[in-house]
């Protein structure tokens, strides 16, 4: 097991860029003659910080060992950026939903650069700007074979969930599961892409079918998946409704293109939503808040609308009116991470300039306290990323 050094207040110092050594002592290679690069590797081994969660509301930040070079089939990864997400705060609280062991690396979608290439591995390269698909899945199955991968049947964990996350200088990642971002994608957008965009693109464009010209109701349109649902929406000409839980953030929203805005803490959304459209409804509702909010999203849609939810953030437990839902012959989907196409074309749509993260913050990994406070308390618009550089 790796060993684990919490870093006291004089050693939390800014990352710099590691120097061709430290990577030399990570990866076998050209770099050194193999003999001479496990003396070296004897005599210096580089630690490299993460965040570590050691159990309910207990994140600390820590010098751990290294990984060993990449097997055949794998890269390393330079972590530089963490983006940070709502199944973060779940697992700080402790609701993984599934047995952890603990200390565990914390963060759920990250970018990069490939640092070495292991045996075997085509189209990726040192150098290469990268995300990574969260999930371990299988590769084998019939769901991974035709491109499903959130259905996997054998999934081993979601990273910085279930097991270690990204939230850490190095790590091995199957080649397989790792995308090369497009020239011109930052590190700050492509960490991203996993969970900020590649959900939103998969709920939206797979699963509601949205098509040019319909309408949309995205709710909490200041949180990061909200504001990357209203561009993407935006983006094909539909007419966009979204609630917010302040007048600061409906202009914010309205900046970004939602048509309509509606603050949820003083009007009744259901309502508005009604009046707007002339007691018609909308197309599509783009669902992740969960129990406050799920009988009003029913009315809000027009006969054979189509409900996708992602979230229960307000609580997973809601009723429905079995009569409404077959006289309105609603189709409601239930939607889970992505695939890794979606991610692809996510970060295509960002090199092409149709779309980008909506950044609210960019803090250090000892500010990580700070910004959880912040998404808790829902004081945020679009993303907070943590940097690594």
């Amino acid at each position: 097991m790796a060993q684990r050094r919490t870093v006291t207040e004089p050693l939390i110092r800014p990352l710099v860029a590691p120097s061709q050594q430290q990577i030399a002592l990570n990866c076998d290679g050209p770099a050194a003659p193999r003999a001479a690069l496990q003396r070296l590797k004897k005599r210096l081994r580089l630690p490299m910080r993460s965040l570590q969660l050691h159990g309910d509301r207990d994140l600390r930040l820590e010098e751990i060992d290294p990984p060993p070079p990449p097997a055949a089939g794998e890269v390393q990864i330079r972590i530089r950026a963490v983006a940070l997400n709502y199944l973060d705060v779940w697992g700080f609280r402790g609701m993984a939903f599934a047995k952890r062991k603990m200390p565990q690396a914390a963060g759920v979608e990250a970018s990069g650069e490939i640092v070495c290439v292991g045996e075997g591995v085509t189209g990726l390269a040192v150098g290469d700007t990268v995300t990574a698909y969260g999930a371990e899945t299988c590769g084998h199955c019939k769901a991974c074979r035709e491109g499903r991968d959130n259905l996997c049947e054998n999934v081993a964990g979601i990273m910085g969930f279930h097991i270690d996350g990204f939230a850490r200088e190095f790590l091995n990642k199957a080649a397989r599961l790792v995308i090369k971002a497009p020239a011109g994608v930052s590190f700050e957008d492509a960490a991203c892409a996993p969970i900020g965009f590649g959900t939103v693109q998969h709920m939206l464009f797979d699963n509601a079918r949205l098509e040019p010209g319909e309408s949309v109701l995205v709710h909490a349109g200041g949180s990061g998946i909200g504001t990357a649902a209203i561009l993407m929406a935006k983006a094909i000409g539909c007419t966009v409704f979204t609630t917010v839980g302040d007048d600061e953030k409906g202009r914010k929203a309205a900046e970004l293109g939602a048509d309509h805005v509606i603050n949820y803490k003083t009007e009744r959304f259901e309502g508005e939503v009604r009046r707007l459209t002339k007691r018609k409804g909308v197309d599509v509702v783009f669902e992740h808040v969960g129990a406050d909010t799920w009988n009003g999203s029913l009315l809000c849609l027009k006969r054979g609308g189509r409900l996708v939810t992602c979230g229960a953030t307000s609580g997973p437990s809601a009723t429905i009116n079995l009569m409404q839902l077959f006289q309105q012959q609603y189709r409601i989907t239930g939607s889970f991470g992505c695939r890794m196409e979606n991610m692809a074309n996510a970060m295509q749509k960002m090199a092409q300039g149709i779309v980008h993260p909506v950044i609210d913050t960019e803090v250090g990994f000892n500010e990580i306290d700070v910004a959880l406070k912040r998404m808790e308390e829902r004081s945020i618009f679009g993303k907070i990323i943590l940097r690594m550089d």
